[in-house]
């Protein structure tokens, strides 16, 4: 609600964004940069927040101890803020966003600038929270991306190119289930099983030797229904099985893709 839109419509549970008020009554955000009061301590920043919020002060407080506690943040309320890591300062600005209890959180690259143990425990909290609210989190770390997230939006110069759940999306980008197999014994007998079973499965020889590298896909495949196929074929025909894994594009490798041009996946 900073800015109106220049077309189209969007809305948050239902209300368009025209009616900013209500929406921002929905809605909890926490910029890249948490905004705070650093001269201020926990607690009164809180207590400040909420007032903006229109909280009753009769219930204000209990509130703020609640927040600390789903954040973390119960021994550092007596804290200035310019005291605390820039860790502790994220936690403060996301009690902040949600002590009026919204329906939406919208979080921007939250754990800018956090070190790995800060970062591990704000995307635990971040998928606690989710379990409860609707979060929306925008970031270019693609890992924090799977690490944190049920579904992704992909989006390329102002528009929606692609839209699942990770496991969607990749599967949709490297066309169906490929296995590598790694494997002693007669390799071509092992392949002709394989295809005598179901001719539509790709097979590449990747190395043939003392032990040989097979990379299998197949489209309208899992990945457990062709697991289970090549390892029957793999037995049948007396052969020792190394090692068995499925090959997965990464959601980097999706994204460079489609923002790229290299293909569409929608």
């Amino acid at each position: 609600c900073f800015l109106p839109p220049s077309s189209g419509e969007a809305k948050i549970d239902g209300i368009p964004l025209a009616q900013d008020l209500e929406v921002r009554r929905r809605v909890g955000y926490l910029p890249e940069q948490a905004p705070l009061y650093v001269d201020l301590d926990v607690r009164s920043h809180l207590s400040f927040m909420g007032r903006m919020h229109a909280i009753p002060e009769a219930t204000l407080q209990d509130k703020i101890n609640e927040m600390s506690a789903v954040c973390g943040l119960e021994g550092k309320l007596h804290r200035r803020i310019d005291e605390l890591s820039k860790g502790y300062r994220q936690r403060v600005g996301l009690a902040a966003s949600m002590l009026h209890n919204p329906e939406c959180l919208i979080l921007d690259e939250p754990t800018t600038g956090l070190d790995p143990n800060q970062i591990v425990e704000i995307r635990h909290l971040i998928r606690r929270l989710g379990e409860q609210k609707t979060v929306l989190l925008s970031s270019h770390v693609l890992s924090e991306v799977e690490a944190v997230c049920e579904r992704v939006m992909i989006m390329d110069d102002g528009k929606l190119q692609a839209m699942g759940t990770c496991d969607e999306l990749v599967r949709k980008m490297q066309g169906g289930a490929i296995l590598m197999l790694r494997m002693r014994g007669d390799v071509q007998a092992v392949q002709d099983s394989i295809q005598s079973q179901d001719n539509s499965i790709d097979i590449e020889l990747v190395n043939q030797g003392d032990v040989s590298v097979l990379r299998i896909q197949a489209t309208h495949l899992e990945d457990a229904d062709l697991a289970e196929l090549v390892f029957a074929s793999v037995v049948e025909n007396g052969a020792v099985l190394l090692a068995m894994y499925p090959e997965k594009t990464s959601l980097e490798d999706v994204f460079h893709r489609i923002t790229t041009g290299d293909t569409a996946c929608a």
